[in-house]
C-alpha cells in the first residue's frame, strides 16, 4: 500500500485546501505559495509518485488532468493570454511532493522556462 502524501490527504479531505475542482479521477486546488496570480495544482486522486511511475492504466487520468487544466484556465480567465502547465519529475527537477502533480500558472507573462544559452 502506498504511503499517504500531503496531496493525498488533501484529496481525502484530511487537510484543508482551496479546492477548485474534484471528481473521481483528479483534484485541483490553489497553491499555498503561488508563483503567479493563477497557480493551481492538479493531482491524480491515486498516488503516483513521479512521471516515471506512470503506467498504461493511468492514461485516462492523465488525459483528465489536461482537460481539467484547460477548463480551469478558461474559468480563471487565463486561457486567452496563455498559461503554463508544468510537471516536475525527481530531485533534479525540484519535485518537492512525490505525488505527481501539474502546476497551472497564468495571469501574467511567465517568461522563459529556462535561461537562454
Amino acid at each position: 500500500m502506498q504511503e499517504d502524501t500531503l496531496f493525498s490527504k488533501i484529496v481525502k479531505g484530511e487537510l484543508p485546501a482551496d479546492i477548485v475542482f474534484q471528481d473521481d479521477r483528479v483534484t485541483a486546488f490553489r497553491d499555498i505559495d503561488p508563483q503567479a496570480p493563477t497557480h493551481i495544482l492538479i493531482v491524480p486522486n491515486k498516488i503516483i509518485p513521479t512521471v516515471n511511475d506512470v503506467s498504461e492504466e493511468d492514461e485516462a487520468t492523465l488525459g483528465r488532468m489536461f482537460i481539467v487544466a484547460r477548463n480551469l484556465a478558461e474559468s480563471e480567465g487565463v486561457d486567452a493570454d496563455g498559461y503554463r502547465l508544468l510537471v516536475n519529475c525527481g530531485h533534479h527537477a525540484n519535485q518537492e511532493v512525490f505525488h505527481l502533480h501539474m502546476h497551472l500558472l497564468g495571469g501574467r507573462p511567465l517568461g522563459r522556462m529556462l535561461p537562454a544559452k
